[in-house]
């Protein structure tokens, strides 16, 4: 079998294009690189043109660091559901809710930092967002007892419609003031 050569420089997007559409999880860009046979750089720029194009269709490509995977577009949510005979899920308490936005907007970050910042203890709704699969741990701090550091999940991006964790809304200025001051 001859040995597989990357595709040409005009096509690169769409085999892209496929590789992510038939892919099950999130797929590293190093690891599209290294399929395609091209630069990470490559790829990176491929990823941001199908991007753009895709904004405008009911697909999109959504990136979390150097993960990428094509996605449905969040407005046909409900009918991808309907179609694919899926329940609703139960809704997010308000403490679930308010722990995975401190998540999302600080992470990573320790639940002492979480509890700390909504004042009251957060196990539970932290529970409850690991079990969702919103919400995991991404590393350890470098503090005594090595606690654990939170961040949102590929999952919670789905769910939320975004690309990216950079394209959550931006806090309120009074809020983002409120948040440094209860952590300072």
């Amino acid at each position: 079998m001859p040995r597989l050569q990357p595709p040409p420089v005009e096509k690169l997007k769409t085999v892209l294009e496929s590789l992510l559409f038939v892919a099950q999880e999130p797929v590293d860009v190093g690891v599209l690189a290294r399929v395609l046979r091209v630069e990470t750089g490559q790829v990176k720029e491929a990823v941001e043109s199908l991007a753009s194009e895709c904004r405008e269709r009911g697909i999109r490509v959504q990136r979390d660091g150097l993960c990428v995977q094509m996605v449905t577009d969040p407005e046909a949510a409900p009918y991808v559901e309907r179609l694919l005979g899926l329940d609703h899920q139960q809704r997010l308490s308000h403490a679930a809710l308010e722990a995975l936005a401190i998540i999302a907007y600080r992470q990573p970050i320790t639940r002492a930092a979480v509890d700390g910042i909504r004042g009251v203890n957060s196990d539970r709704a932290v529970a409850t967002l690991i079990a969702r699969g919103l919400v995991e741990e991404v590393g350890r701090a470098n503090t005594p007892g090595r606690p654990a550091l939170l961040g949102t999940t590929v999952h919670f991006l789905e769910h939320f419609g975004l690309e990216s964790p950079q394209d959550l809304p931006p806090l309120p200025p009074e809020e983002s003031q409120g948040s440094e001051e209860k952590t300072s």
